[in-house]
């Protein structure tokens, strides 16, 4: 996968979400206009949204976390900025014990996830068992 775009109604407020969840992982808006911004880490747009007409609905989308203050810090912010929760932050055991994971519905009920793969098993943390 090289990018992903998620039509939204209302794009000042999906701007304020997207743009305070992704922080924390390491996303930055690289480009604003007036009908769209773009999101990227590097300078590589690897993600945007839009304003239109059919907006995107029950999509899924996972963002790669450098570590689990990340995954906490996305969480918090999504949900402060308008989200819903999904999942709270904690290892999702069907996947992997290393899958460290919060899921959010966005403002269209996309289900919006960050993820960091541990390196070894995290014990230490809430499991979250089922799907999100």
């Amino acid at each position: 996968m090289d990018h992903v775009l998620f039509v939204v109604a209302d794009l000042s407020a999906s701007r304020r979400l997207y743009t305070a969840a992704l922080a924390p992982l390491g996303f930055e808006e690289l480009f604003v206009q007036d009908d769209g911004v773009g999101y990227g880490a590097g300078g590589l747009d690897d993600f945007a949204i839009s304003r239109g007409s059919p907006v995107t609905i029950a999509a899924h989308v996972a963002f790669d976390a450098s570590g689990r203050e990340a995954v906490d810090a996305f969480f918090a912010a999504a949900i402060a900025n308008g989200a819903t929760m999904r999942g709270e932050p904690g290892v999702w055991d069907q996947y992997s014990d290393r899958y460290y994971a919060a899921f959010v519905n966005d403002l269209h009920g996309n289900n919006v996830e960050a993820v960091w793969h541990a390196p070894q098993p995290v014990t230490d943390a809430p499991l979250r068992p089922g799907a999100a």
